[in-house]
């Protein structure tokens, strides 16, 4: 979904966010796969056997379950939350920009809100999944449609205006909406538990993240090409007539519409599963009845994530930055901290050299990249709360000083 942002990416961060995009999926699939092998062990006969089964428990191997379980599962919540927060946000922008002027952007997110409110009602995946494919059919629509719209601007291209040079200021939020793009960690231990051949987990990682790094980066570069400097947050927005925008932004908020219930469906689950196993269990009570249907509070609670995406999304109205802040945080550990340090800690002594100096450079990276990400994107979201540039050295330009007319002194005949 926010390979729509991806142009604006490249206006802040140029070439350098293009080498991100490869390099970021390389090391996104080299984590997922080593993720998954923390989840076997092998028996007497040198067997694999899968004894793990979700990231939390691998987490809680590895740093106790009093702690590990818990900062593994907050994390993940907070990317999905923030995932809902953004395709909230995302609608409330494509349909703010499609009529402007018509009503303000809090009031399309509290519409666009309105259409969400029956996720509360989901229990089962089998009902996400359609949702999900239907999602799919949108977004391959409006990837059709921009690809072949920027194909026939080829003509007008500006190759002159993506950049060499790194923008401190502007690059690491770059890198954030890219590692948040990549994030896929958090479903990698159920995804490979399900495939029918486990033997081709490695297989389908290399494949899906070969074709989504090539994608990804052609799309940006001839999106950034088409636009240039004038490239937008959300690409829809630059469309150049008003009926086209509107026609291809409704396609991409109904998309965003259908986005939205697989991560929130995520969450709940990861929510209900911590905190609502019922007395004894867990901190609350069971979300489900003795018929194994939801409670009308439990109903109520829902509502009100619900309700809650939609109030951060209009406190915090910057799409791109918001995604960035969040990517830099969460992402960096989930996809480049986590996955190789609980692999050095479960598999030190079968792991050869270079696999372990592999680890830890990705590790360092991961920190560096994080804390990095966090800083800049969280003084870009400052300076835009206050109206200001998100590059200080935008903030106090110098104003030439305003020209005045003196007229000459009439001369005095006396």
């Amino acid at each position: 979904m926010f390979i729509v942002s991806f142009p604006y990416a490249v206006l802040q961060g140029g070439y350098w966010a293009i080498i991100a995009m490869v390099l970021v999926a390389y090391i996104c699939c080299y984590t997922g796969k080593i993720l998954v092998q923390c989840l076997y062990e092998e028996d007497e006969t040198g067997k694999r056997v899968r004894v793990r089964n979700s990231y939390v428990e691998v987490a809680e191997e590895v740093l106790g379950k009093t702690i590990g379980g818990k900062i593994v599962n907050c994390a993940q919540i907070i990317e999905l939350l923030m995932t809902c927060i953004l395709y909230v946000l995302l609608c409330g922008d494509l349909l703010d920009g499609s009529f402007p002027g018509l009503i303000d952007l809090s009031s399309w997110i509290v519409l666009s809100t309105f259409f969400l409110l029956p996720c509360a009602f989901l229990q089962t995946l089998q009902s996400v999944s359609w949702l999900s494919f239907w999602c799919t059919v949108a977004h391959m629509a409006i990837n059709a449609i921009i690809i072949i719209f920027c194909l026939t601007r080829a003509s007008v291209w500006k190759w002159s205006e993506v950049q060499l040079k790194i923008d401190i200021w502007t690059f690491p939020i770059s890198l954030g909406i890219i590692v948040f793009s990549y994030t896929s960690q958090i479903f990698l231990p159920t995804l490979e538990g399900n495939l029918v051949n486990r033997k081709k987990f490695s297989c389908m990682m290399h494949a899906t993240h070969a074709s989504a790094a090539g994608f990804k980066a052609i799309f940006s570069y001839i999106g950034f090409l088409t636009w240039g400097v004038a490239t937008q947050e959300v690409i829809t927005n630059n469309l150049p007539t008003q009926t086209f925008k509107i026609i291809v932004n409704v396609i991409l908020v109904a998309k965003a519409l259908l986005s939205y219930p697989l991560p929130y469906f995520a969450a709940v689950e990861l929510i209900e599963t911590a905190l609502f196993q019922g007395r004894g269990i867990s901190v609350f009570p069971s979300c489900l009845n003795d018929k194994k249907e939801l409670k009308i509070w439990a109903i109520a609670l829902r509502f009100g994530l619900v309700l809650f995406t939609m109030l951060l999304a209009i406190g915090i109205p910057y799409f791109a930055i918001l995604m960035s802040l969040i990517g830099s945080f969460t992402g960096t550990m989930l996809s480049f901290v986590w996955p190789c340090h609980f692999h050095l800690r479960l598999r030190w002594y079968r792991m050869k050299w270079y696999e372990k100096a592999t680890d830890i450079i990705i590790i360092l990276l991961g920190l560096v990249f994080g804390s990095i990400g966090i800083y800049y994107s969280a003084h870009a979201l400052a300076q835009a709360v206050h109206g200001l540039p998100t590059d200080p050295y935008k903030t106090h330009m110098p104003v030439a000083p305003k020209l005045v007319k003196i007229s000459e002194p009439k001369s005095d005949n006396n």
